[in-house]
Order: structure tokens, then sequence, then C-alpha cells
């Protein structure tokens, strides 16, 4: 099967096996030329197959596939793809991220939960990021994690936040010092070393470009106006 999307502003022409991965990039369809191709092979099949903990559909292998061979394309163009949760307050998107289990989901509904109709959720699992000496944008996916939560936006993003789990709520800003390791350890970091590269480069640019937080939470509704308040220099009530 082929179809063509348009995901963080690039054309991508996919070209599959399966139809899932028709099915779950539908709300991205477009008409016109491709900037790319995308077209999985029984190599990537057994890549993916061997990463899985756990017997998965093939049709499931070849979606993961082809987010894997969209992310290994896209540093060319200033794009990567971040492990994490992004919600949108005012208009303004902040990235959520930390190793699987710690949360993220859960803290992205609590701002949800918090400021309702002014919080939209981009991506709550594999958004991308195109980061450029404009600033940064935030991408929606069709890879939103198993609840399909997110939009097919963009949005500039204010801050990337690590959680960590606490028994009390508190949020302290990052030095930069203190950045890489973490922020690397959720960045997609692509096989081919040219691609690593730039992926390299423009996390370095990312650093620069947006503040960095950590936060300690307990997955109260206190965690998230903690956090929106750190992240934007507000003092506590």
């Amino acid at each position: 099967m082929t179809e063509i999307y348009r995901i963080a502003e690039k054309n991508i022409r996919i070209v599959s096996r399966h139809k899932s991965v028709h099915d779950l990039c539908r709300d991205y369809r477009f008409d016109g030329e491709p900037d790319f191709t995308v077209e999985t092979t029984e190599a990537d099949m057994a890549f993916e197959r061997k990463k899985m903990r756990q017997p998965c559909s093939d049709s499931y292998l070849e979606t993961l596939a082809v987010y894997r061979r969209i992310a290994e394309i896209m540093p060319r163009w200033g794009t990567v793809l971040v492990h994490g949760s992004a919600v949108a307050v005012d208009g303004e998107a902040y990235l959520f991220t930390a190793p699987s289990g710690t949360g993220k989901s859960t803290h992205a509904a609590l701002w949800r939960e918090v400021f309702g109709e002014r919080a939209v959720m981009v991506n709550d699992d594999k958004p991308l990021l195109h980061i450029s000496d404009g600033g940064v944008l935030v991408y929606g996916t069709p890879w939103n994690g198993k609840h399909r939560l997110g939009e097919n936006i963009a949005v500039p993003l204010k801050a990337v936040c690590f959680l960590e789990q606490a028994p009390s709520n508190r949020i302290r800003p990052l030095p930069k010092p203190e950045i890489y390791a973490p922020l690397m350890r959720q960045v997609y970091r692509p096989l081919d070393p040219a691609a690593l590269a730039e992926t390299m480069e423009l996390v370095g640019k990312l650093a620069d470009s947006v503040g960095f937080f950590r936060l300690f939470c307990n997955m109260e509704r206190e965690a998230a106006e903690i956090a929106y308040r750190g992240m934007n220099g507000i003092e506590p009530n």
C-alpha cells in the first residue's frame, strides 16, 4: 500500500506491506509531491522484532519500522524525535520526558485537568521537534501513544521538563551540564553516522533555545500547578 502524509511540514510517501500504518496516519493524509519515501524491508521487521520483549504482530512492527525510518531522515531538515508527552497551554508547549513508567502521560493528564480548555495535548508519546535559529516547534505525529492522545498541530516549545517521582512536589531549573545526559537518553539516536552527527548538533541548539527543568512530583494536581509556575517564573502562591 502507498499513501502520502504531511508530518512535521514534510510530505512523506509511505510504502507498506500492511494497512495498519495507513490507519494510524489517516489524519495526516496529503495530496502532493513527496519530499521523501520510506519503505520497510524484511530486515527492518527483523530489527523491530528483536527489540521487542514480547511477541507482536507484523502489522504493529511495521508501524514502528516506518517511524524509525522517518526518524533517521528527519535530522537533515532540523527535526528530531523525542520520547515524551507534549501538552500546550495558551499556545505554548511543555515537553515532559523521563524513562518509561515514570508517569509522563499521567502528569500531562494532570495539566489537562488543571488547565481545562486552555490545555491541548500535542502528542503523548513521540512528538517531533523542529529546531531552528528561530526557535523550536513541537509537532503532533500519528505515533501518539496507546491512548491516541494528540493533534495534527505545531506549537512553539516553551520548556522541557525531566520528571522524577518524589513524595512532594518541587521544580528547579537545570544548568547545561545536567541537561545533555538525560536528554540524549530520550532523543532518538539515528543509526546512520551522518544523521547522528546532525542530531547531536540539533540537541546542542535545543539546549540553547528553551528552558530545562527537573520536576520532583507525586502526581497530584499540585504537581501540574507547581510545574507551570516554575517553568514560567511565577512565584508560588
